[in-house]
């Protein structure tokens, strides 16, 4: 007679499972919300809010969201100059992000997109003061 026993329960708890996809990553990862032009060849432009960015990819909001393995050109403006740097960056990710509402409002659930930066422009013609303060 075969012996019915459940299976054996996982060995990782969901706190251990979270914590070890955190610390697979590689970049430090800034939490900052800016706008950037996003520019595909075939599904045109879109302005998108960028929600975090590091040196490898960004987390981007937008109301289209495109198919994985999209790729597409990100415009990033450079402060209060007309310059601006340009990335290639891939869809790797799709997100269903809920917003916090104010006080008495309902959370809202917005669109995402997680990018991994491919390459960027090189060639382009910045004209940066030469004391600046980032922040």
């Amino acid at each position: 007679m075969k012996s019915t026993a459940p299976a054996p329960a996982p060995t990782s708890s969901p706190s251990t499972t979270a914590s070890t996809a955190a610390d697979k990553r590689v970049h430090l990862r800034f939490d900052k919300i800016f706008s950037v032009l996003l520019g595909s060849e075939i599904y045109g432009e879109t302005v998108a809010v960028a929600r975090n960015i590091s040196a490898g990819g960004m987390l981007v909001q937008c109301a289209d969201i495109l198919p994985l393995g999209s790729v597409v050109t990100v415009h990033f403006q450079i402060g209060d100059s007309d310059d601006e740097i340009v990335a290639r960056a891939e869809v790797k990710h799709h997100m269903c992000l809920n917003v916090g509402a104010g006080e008495g409002e309902e959370p809202r659930s917005v669109r995402g997109m997680g990018l991994r930066f491919i390459d960027f422009d090189d060639n382009l013609p910045l004209s940066l003061p030469g004391s600046r303060v980032m922040h």
